[in-house]
């Protein structure tokens, strides 16, 4: 997700190598300003690569200039690897600490609002995962890809990130298994619910790669698998509102 930056003034000057910043760009008409703000826009898109540029607040100055007040970029957190000098800007502490950890384990993560926490294969899953959670009248805790690894010690970090927020009241893992492998996510939930037993129900919705061994895993270890994902999305539901 965009890691955001926030300057309190405009990127307004170009010296031919680099961008610069005034501490509150006073052009000396409006027009002036337009160009100034647009070249240093068009600079920071340039150098930066942002997914979003924009200037917030505009007034007119008591001798008639126009002052950028404050702008925002939001840089892609792809981005940030070519770019160490905006990385090091970053806030960790103006973040939630769940999503901090997750980009630490290398899982994309989002904190929700609602109460079934779910984990999921894909971002497309996951939006579709989170419709239906709506859709059968509850609410989503977070989003989360696990991506398409086949590391169990994933399966472990996010489960580990989901049963830390206090708000949710049944886990949904939603698997589709293409190259993420369902045997390494059976063993990975096995893994974890060792490490720290779960308080909440879970529903495991598993099909695809190795799905046979992966559900012979789990009902091993007590736990059930379903194969239709309406099914598991509605169990999940009524778990967490029983809860």
């Amino acid at each position: 997700m965009p890691a955001q930056l926030l300057w309190p003034n405009c990127w307004s000057k170009w010296d031919g190598s680099s961008t610069t910043r005034n501490s509150c760009a006073r052009p000396s008409s409006s027009m002036n300003f337009s160009a100034a703000n647009i070249l240093g826009a068009g600079i920071a898109l340039t150098h930066c690569s942002p997914s979003d540029k924009s200037t917030k607040t505009i007034l007119t100055t008591r001798d008639g200039a126009l002052a950028a007040l404050d702008a925002k970029i939001a840089i892609d957190d792809n981005e940030l690897e070519r770019h160490p000098e905006l990385a090091a800007l970053r806030d960790t502490s103006a973040e939630a600490p769940s999503e901090v950890a997750a980009r630490e384990a290398g899982l994309t993560f989002i904190k929700l609002e609602g109460s079934v926490g779910c984990c999921v294969n894909g971002a497309g899953l996951a939006m579709a995962t989170m419709d239906l959670v709506k859709y059968y009248g509850g609410e989503p805790a977070n989003f989360l890809d696990i991506g398409g690894s086949s590391d169990p010690q994933k399966v472990v970090r996010a489960l580990r990130i989901i049963t830390a927020d206090p708000s949710v009241r049944a886990i949904l893992f939603n698997i589709f298994g293409g190259i993420t492998r369902g045997d390494d996510v059976a063993n990975g939930i096995v893994q974890a619910t060792r490490q720290f037993p779960l308080k909440v129900p879970l529903v495991i919705r598993l099909t695809g790669t190795n799905e046979a061994l992966a559900i012979e895993i789990l009902t091993k270890a007590g736990f059930s698998a379903l194969t239709d994902m309406d099914e598991a999305v509605k169990q999940a539901v009524t778990k967490a509102r029983a809860a």
